[in-house]
């Protein structure tokens, strides 16, 4: 599988376009018991950067989509090209592993070009939102890890929806 040319670029990558166009799971009763998403510091300021606290309890087998800020603009869907500014970190430890926030500015890329969960987690949102996504390591990077990011990690990312093309 392609890695990334280089993890600032962004750390997610093409896994499997087919598995893109799957519908999105929101927040469940499922993931509250297996301790719902985590924490998020400075989780509504849009002009600052969130902090990802470490999850608490069993990590949750499905995708879990969480709006910290509902936006009003133009919605995402599969097919877009988005630009975002967003913070990824490992559920275990929320130990930062990527950060457009540390670089300075937004990244853009298509919703075809992601791992799985982070394509199904920002389709549907509206631009000017701010979501949290909590990706089980099948719709992430499975049991091949990418980087600093190991074998069968969930993911925990807040994404900030800066604009659709």
């Amino acid at each position: 599988m392609p890695r990334p040319p280089a993890l600032g670029a962004l750390a997610l990558v093409v896994l499997l376009a087919a598995a893109c166009s799957s519908s999105p799971k929101k927040a469940s009763g499922s993931a509250a018991a297996a301790g719902g998403p985590p924490a998020v510091a400075n989780a509504t300021d849009l002009k600052s950067a969130p902090t990802i606290a470490a999850g608490t309890g069993s990590p949750p087998a499905a995708l879990v989509t969480r709006d910290l800020v509902v936006g009003t603009g133009t919605v995402a869907t599969a097919a877009s090209t988005v630009n975002v500014q967003y913070v990824g970190a490992n559920y275990a430890d929320g130990k930062v592993f990527d950060s457009s926030w540390q670089r300075g500015q937004p990244v853009s890329f298509p919703l075809s070009q992601v791992v799985p969960g982070f394509a199904q987690g920002i389709t549907g949102m509206h631009v000017g939102g701010r979501r949290e996504l909590v990706i089980p390591p099948a719709l992430g990077y499975g049991s091949s890890g990418n980087g600093p990011v190991g074998p069968n990690e969930t993911l925990v990312f807040v994404v900030d929806l800066v604009s659709v093309q």
